[in-house]
């Protein structure tokens, strides 16, 4: 498993292009859309459009990395803190966390 983080300047997105390799052990069943071809196929070509499309507009400059998982390699993304959480505990960090903003399709 290999960590991507997000960041103000780099948002990372996970796809699978020839599968459907997903961390199910870690993440629990995947959504039915991660495992379409054509978002699989979209998410690589046009990633800014499909993310807008999930609900998830980036800003303009903002860098988007495109991570394809594999049978030998699973991805996950370490979202990035959310503004005014300065004060909140790990535990209280982790019940932000969601299955989409692991996967990049989501932000906190």
């Amino acid at each position: 498993m290999v960590v991507v983080e997000n960041t103000a300047a780099v948002h990372n997105v996970i796809v699978c292009t020839l599968c459907s390799c997903y961390p199910w052990p870690v993440l629990g069943l995947p959504p039915a859309w991660y495992k379409d071809p054509p978002y699989r196929a979209r998410m690589v070509r046009e990633p800014r459009v499909v993310l807008a499309e999930m609900g998830c507009p980036l800003p303009a400059d903002a860098e988007i990395q495109v991570w394809d998982s594999s049978a030998e390699v699973r991805y996950l993304v370490l979202p990035q803190r959310p503004p005014g959480t300065e004060g909140m505990t790990e535990a209280q960090l982790a019940g932000l966390v969601t299955r989409d903003s692991m996967i990049g399709v989501a932000r906190l």
